[in-house]
């Protein structure tokens, strides 16, 4: 009794919740991430160095850095269906006002602003599943959500170079074009937001009172596990040693994503592809197959009930691709090195978001998945920088790689020595929920 009716609990809740999630999260990547694609002519037309170029999309992550924490403890405190809601209208305003920026410091206001609208959504969207999810379904939730990142990529490739092709339309340019039509939808999900998402279980109008019982009293159980052996403050939970380490293996990892992400259309332009449109059908490829890697990858780490060897693995493998890619450039093995190290990069985000629910519950789990990625967020200030400043020094993407690759090993390093974490709530494996 008590399988079937996990079972059907678990699928109304994986059913409501994680498309539409996805949904919004490849709109706000998209918006994030678009400016890779408006790179290719504008930098020309606003007369941006690669170095210029890699500062500004940064300032986008020293206001996550502000700013996160801040948005999970109001999420906490408000619920999460006003608070999701009000970032995506907040993201879209800024995002589309993008189309009107004139030179670099404009486009760096304007990607600080994105960043501030944008703080607290991801992190967010985390700790609401916690509300959701018991502690097996963890890795794939995150997995099966986060697989809207390289959906993103690999279909906002060619839409935002097509939208690009259409240049002098209304008389505007073909990136502005882009930044219009790509910013404007997300304002109508952010209404729609408020009327879908449900704050906690108890809530739930899709759940029967049996179901609602059940995944109440199974989360509840989880979070007195994990508080009989600890409790902490929201501040204790910031400056805990596992979350800091935690924090040190994700900049690794999301600087060397970043770094490569903002710069792969111009490293396959470099491979003597001219055409725009060209270059979007090919920045699929590594991003199909980081989101293989991402949904395998969680599922697995979810059956065996193991997170820290999970996470080894993905970033050794980012590691190589990387130093393959830098050994390689200007030929087609460098794209497979791309995508050796995008298959790394998203196959690592299942078992590491997993983790932190581990030890920490309630206000210190908000403040600690939002201080993770506030810290590790910086690293989408300093990769595209890098990357930029060192193609303006040496002509070349490889020595950026090679410093990539670096960070990603050091991640390997903290994953391998420290990130022993011990998880309380460890229960037998069950296969997932049919969905």
């Amino acid at each position: 009794m008590d399988a079937a009716l996990e079972a059907s609990t678990m699928r109304k809740v994986y059913l409501r919740l994680l498309p539409f999630a996805m949904l919004c999260y490849i709109l706000a990547y998209l918006d994030r991430i678009n400016g890779s694609f408006a790179a290719l002519t504008m930098r020309g037309d606003l007369g941006m160095s690669a170095g210029d170029y890699g500062f500004a999309v940064g300032t986008f992550y020293w206001a996550y850095f502000l700013f996160e924490v801040p948005s999970n403890i109001i999420m906490e405190k408000v619920g999460a269906r006003i608070w999701i809601a009000r970032i995506m209208i907040t993201w879209d305003i800024f995002a589309t006002a993008t189309a009107f920026v004139t030179g670099p410091t404009s486009f760096g206001v304007l990607r600080f602003l994105l960043g501030m609208g944008e703080a607290g959504f991801f992190p967010g969207l985390i700790l609401y599943f916690t509300y959701w999810f018991p502690a097996k379904h963890h890795a794939r939730i995150v997995s099966g959500f986060l697989v809207g990142l390289p959906i993103a990529v690999a279909v906002g490739a060619p839409i935002s170079t097509g939208l690009m092709g259409l240049h002098g339309l209304f008389g505007f340019k073909g990136w502005q074009i882009m930044y219009f039509a790509e910013g404007l939808p997300t304002i109508v999900l952010g209404v729609i937001c408020y009327f879908v998402m449900t704050n906690k279980p108890e809530e739930a109008t899709f759940l029967t009172r049996e179901e609602k019982d059940w995944l109440s009293a199974k989360l509840a159980g989880e979070r007195k596990a994990k508080e009989a052996v600890r409790i902490y403050s929201m501040l204790e939970s910031m400056w805990n040693p596992k979350v800091l380490l935690l924090s040190l293996n994700y900049f690794g990892i999301v600087t060397a994503s970043l770094g490569l992400l903002f710069f792969i259309p111009q490293i396959i332009k470099s491979l003597g592809h001219e055409s725009n449109m060209n270059i979007g059908w090919l920045t699929m490829i590594p991003y199909i197959c980081g989101g293989i890697a991402l949904v395998v990858w969680g599922r697995v780490s979810d059956r065996m009930q193991e997170r820290r060897w999970n996470l080894l693995a993905a970033c050794v493998l980012s590691t190589g691709g990387l130093v393959l890619a830098g050994l390689t450039m200007g030929t087609w093995w460098a794209m497979i090195g791309v995508c050796m190290a995008t298959m790394g990069f998203y196959g690592s985000k299942g078992p590491f978001f997993a983790m932190p629910a581990m030890f920490l519950s309630g206000a210190s789990l908000a403040a600690g998945y939002a201080w993770i990625n506030s810290l590790g967020n910086l690293g989408g200030f300093f990769g595209p920088w890098w990357i930029g400043v060192m193609k303006d020094a040496t002509g070349s993407f490889s020595g950026g790689l090679y410093g990539l690759a670096l960070l990603t090993l050091v991640s390997s390093v903290v994953c391998a020595l420290c990130l022993n974490i011990h998880d309380p709530t460890r229960v037998e494996v069950v296969p997932a929920p049919a969905l």
